[in-house]
């Protein structure tokens, strides 16, 4: 039999006539899934960490608390070990997209509610039944009259609450947010901030927030999660250094944890441990990359060779003008995005996800062409506002060692401050270049990058600025004893 295209099935070329009767979809939408309204059960991989708890039991007396974190942080997991924990009746939903309908949504708001508050869906369901779709303020109306009428202490957690994208829903709860009767709390978890009155409620003491700043794993915690809960016997350095690359990200230690576990040797994978390991780029891409609109694809993609972002940098970057506004919206989307300052002029990705986008981006096609030109515009614009480090490194990147020499050289006497601030041994994609330092071996080799054994071949004169500075550079590498391309640099016969 040849199959149908997607969506005539046979249901629909000859309908049932249950699907035709009067009430019966009604009926279908009075049916609500069980497993929705269970708080999520406790798994043997968790480790249970208490400093959170007290911070969500005390968070959780605001009328609104708002857990907001990128995807793989813990919300749901934590909040599930707080509903287990506390002594406060808790309510929960665990939404989704089909719950972008208004009649729906609050059915199962009803029912969570119900669960520790009995009686009220008897008196307020009808008000849904009615063939006309109730206005918010009707629905929220009713439920604030009864649960008044009864005050007690309770919470009701809506889980994922970014897949809520319908704006009359999204007014119906800041109704019930701006009237919630004596003792009903709020709980809201979601890979977003959603677009509710939040500073309004801030700024009168009525909201509580649990962040990725929180969420994230302190050095001890990772310890005993990898130890106690993994059962891996890991040197504390090794542990280290897992927490400094995952940035305190669960999923990208436990990740880590499952690979050693598969028996990867633990040297290894701790020293290569990035967004490019195979775990962490199948979870990264599938949950939250390819989740994303093209034109923010393509923005990742884009920004991704920039170690710090900011609005103006990724306009020149991408050729678009819209760079502040994507950077404030992948904020609030909490797309692994970490603001740098206050005034959130100047961001950066996380680790592993900045892995993951450069990946990405090197394996499309024509990839190695494009990091080459985003990165040369990236060097004109540092150029332009004298960030010669930063220009210096993108110029490198695209291959344009010859203009690295002349950024540098046309700023040799700020780059001589900077020999001795960033003396550091250097390689291709490991910081700047320790300026006039590596500036001197350009010039000897025209223009080629550093190699070993450039010190003992060199002939070349240089530049007289060049040569000026070669006794402190010379000192700098001595001092810092840094064994790599400084010393080397410093050593050339100029």
């Amino acid at each position: 039999m040849r199959e149908l295209p997607t969506g005539t099935g046979a249901a629909e070329a000859r309908p049932s006539d249950a699907s035709h009767r009067p009430g019966a979809h009604v009926r279908e939408r009075d049916i609500l899934l069980a497993t929705k309204l269970r708080v999520p059960r406790s798994r043997p991989d968790i480790l249970v960490r208490p400093r959170l708890l007290d911070r969500v039991e005390e968070a959780a007396a605001r009328e609104l608390l708002l857990v907001s974190a990128p995807a793989g942080f813990g919300k749901s997991t934590l909040l599930a070990e707080w509903a287990r924990a506390t002594n406060r009746p808790v309510g929960w939903v665990s939404l989704d997209s089909d719950d972008n309908d208004q009649v729906r949504l609050w059915r199962y708001l009803l029912a969570a509610v119900e669960q520790v508050h009995p009686g009220l869906q008897e008196r307020v369901l009808p008000l849904l039944d009615t063939p006309d779709q109730p206005t918010p303020e009707a629905v929220v109306t009713a439920i604030v009259n009864e649960l008044t009428a009864s005050p007690s202490e309770f919470a009701v957690v809506l889980d994922d609450y970014h897949v809520i994208e319908s704006p009359p829903l999204q007014t119906s709860i800041a109704f019930l947010l701006e009237r919630l009767p004596p003792g009903m709390h709020v709980v809201i978890a979601g890979g977003s901030d959603p677009p509710l009155p939040l500073g309004r409620m801030r700024g009168r003491g009525q909201l509580a927030e649990v962040r990725a700043e929180d969420l994230r794993f302190t050095r001890e915690e990772a310890v005993a999660l990898l130890r106690e809960i993994w059962g891996l016997e890991l040197p504390e350095q090794s542990v280290a250094v897992l927490e400094e690359r995952t940035e305190g990200w669960v999923t990208g230690l436990q990740l880590a944890a499952l690979s050693l576990r598969a028996g990867s040797d633990p040297a290894d994978l701790i020293r290569g441990f990035s967004g490019g390991h195979r775990y962490v780029l199948d979870y990264l891409t599938g949950e939250v990359l390819e989740r994303q609109p093209a034109d923010v694809r393509r923005f990742l993609l884009d920004t991704s060779i920039l170690e710090r972002l900011s609005g103006p940098l990724c306009d020149a970057v991408t050729g678009c003008s819209d760079g502040q506004q994507m950077l404030e919206g992948l904020e609030r989307a909490n797309l692994f995005l970490v603001a740098l300052d206050e005034q959130r002029r100047w961001y950066r990705y996380h680790r592993l996800f900045a892995d993951l986008l450069r990946v990405r981006l090197q394996r499309q096609e024509g990839g190695a062409e494009r990091v080459a030109e985003l990165h040369r515009s990236a060097a004109a614009w540092c150029v332009d506002r004298g960030l010669i480090d930063d220009a210096v490194r993108h110029a490198m990147a695209a291959g344009e060692a010859r203009w690295a020499a002349r950024i540098v050289e046309h700023r040799v006497d700020e780059a001589q401050g900077l020999v001795h601030g960033y003396s550091v041994a250097i390689g291709w994609g490991a910081g700047i270049l320790a300026a006039a330092a590596l500036l001197t071996t350009i010039m000897i080799n025209a223009g080629r990058p550093p190699r070993r054994g450039d010190a003992a071949r060199s002939t070349g004169e240089g530049t007289p600025r060049l040569r000026r500075h070669r006794t402190a550079i010379a000192a700098d590498s001595q001092r810092h004893a840094t064994g790599g391309w400084v010393r080397i640099c410093a050593s050339a016969s100029v």
